[in-house]
């Protein structure tokens, strides 16, 4: 891997790590439909122009009905499931639970018929990946954990995994700065009329602030990053920002927020991790058949 694409994938692995905490901060005075709405035209502003720039939007246009679907799967409902679940859920754990899509894309690749998608390697990920979930679901709780809203964040992972099964087999082709522009604004305008009628009060500076960069850093200029990464360092490899967004999730949620950070979330890390990357597609022997489409794009939190 060049310096450049190393650089690029730590830049990134960082930035994604941070949505969780910004979530946190945004809800505490924002209605979980103003953050949705807040961040996605934000970034819809900014992407925008880049995209009618770089003549990505009229191919966009023309699937539309596929690009639409794109932004329910991969921004309408897992931002607004993010959103309300971390109104009771720490941060650092949302970010932990959420690491987990590639166990989920195991599956669906598995379900929609992948031949090997579920190799013998990828069958310990998951288990492995499972008892991880299970440890820091159990422990990773300061009194405020809710079924809830650990469900609500395992429903968010299985979107974030689908979601790359539809760019990958209805979306090729078609350019990801205009899909993804064109998703993050109509998402956006979806939820700007909940958002007025939801919103009670009115929004702190602190909760703006978080907000605002939500839109700029964790939207618009992560993605701009993210094409780039997968440019230079091809799909499989831009995956690897799967085993740093958790961890920086978990540090920034203990330092800025003093979540707590329990002994069954420290050994929870590892084996969810180590079952993600066996799950993705690594081998404890040989390998046979593809891998499991890539699950990075669907990261994006």
């Amino acid at each position: 891997m060049s310096r450049r694409g190393a650089l690029m994938l730590l830049a990134l692995g960082l930035i994604w790590g941070l949505p969780y905490l910004l979530i946190k901060e945004s809800v505490a005075s924002f209605a979980p439909a103003g953050v949705v709405s807040g961040r996605t035209l934000g970034g819809a502003l900014l992407l925008l122009p880049l995209a009618a720039r770089a003549g990505a939007l009229r191919p966009a246009l023309r699937a539309w009905k596929w690009v639409l679907a794109f932004g329910l799967v991969e921004m309408a409902g897992p931002f607004m499931l993010l959103s309300h679940a971390e109104q009771t859920l720490p941060s650092g754990l949302t970010g932990l639970l959420v690491s987990t899509v590639p166990l989920v894309a195991a599956v669906i690749a598995f379900a929609t018929g992948e031949r090997g998608a579920l190799h013998v390697s990828r069958v310990i990920g998951l288990l492995v990946g499972i008892a991880g979930v299970g440890l820091v679901v159990g422990t990773g709780g300061d009194g405020t954990v809710t079924a809830v809203a650990v469900a609500e964040v395992l429903a968010t992972a299985v979107l974030y995994a689908i979601a790359p099964f539809i760019v990958a087999r209805r979306l090729r082709g078609v350019p990801p700065l205009g899909s993804i522009s064109l998703a993050l604004a109509a998402v956006g305008l979806g939820y700007l009329p909940i958002a007025l009628l939801t919103q009670d009060g009115s929004p702190t500076g602190r909760s703006i602030g978080a907000l605002v960069t939500l839109a700029v850093l964790c939207t618009a200029l992560a993605f701009v990053v993210f094409f780039n990464l997968i440019a230079e360092v091809g799909p499989v490899r831009a995956t690897l920002i799967t085993y740093i967004n958790p961890v920086v999730a978990i540090a920034v949620g203990a330092l800025v927020l003093d979540e707590h950070v329990s002994g069954g979330m420290l050994a929870g890390i590892p084996l969810i991790l180590v079952g993600c990357w066996l799950a993705a597609g690594a081998r404890v022997d040989a390998p046979v058949a593809a891998p499991v489409p890539d699950a990075t794009l669907a990261e994006c939190t």
